[in-house]
């Protein structure tokens, strides 16, 4: 099988904040993700990947399947796979996350929307 890497660092804007793709590898990614104050990310699940999010700067409030869990600085989470999630900054300032993906399949159509403040349903 055979596979293409991309070695060049990826940044992407989104209405909530941006991402840096720090690695993108075979069997996993690496992304450090910014969301600014009183934004959160869709309501989401994924089919093909996990997720460990470690907070590196600011406050969030992560929902898994509809239980909460507030995280600050050096707190980390693990999102399975099919798991509805979502992260909201209710700080101040910047939250800013590492994202770690394994898995199968990292590509951004592996991401069911069910709400989102911005209509990308």
């Amino acid at each position: 099988m055979e596979h293409q890497l991309e070695y060049l660092v990826s940044v992407g804007e989104r209405p909530w904040g941006t991402y840096t793709v720090l690695l993108n590898g075979t069997d996993h990614k690496v992304k450090e993700i910014t969301v600014l104050p009183g934004q959160r990310l869709s309501l989401q699940r994924h089919q093909k990947r996990e997720e460990h999010w470690f907070i590196h700067r600011g406050e969030a409030k992560v929902t898994i399947n509809g239980v909460p869990h507030i995280l600050s600085v050096g707190q980390y989470i693990d999102i399975p796979r099919q798991c509805m999630h979502r992260i909201e900054n209710i700080g101040k300032d910047s939250l800013v996350f590492i994202e770690i993906q394994t898995g199968d399949y990292f590509g951004e159509d592996d991401i069911e929307r069910f709400e989102d403040d911005h209509g990308r349903i």
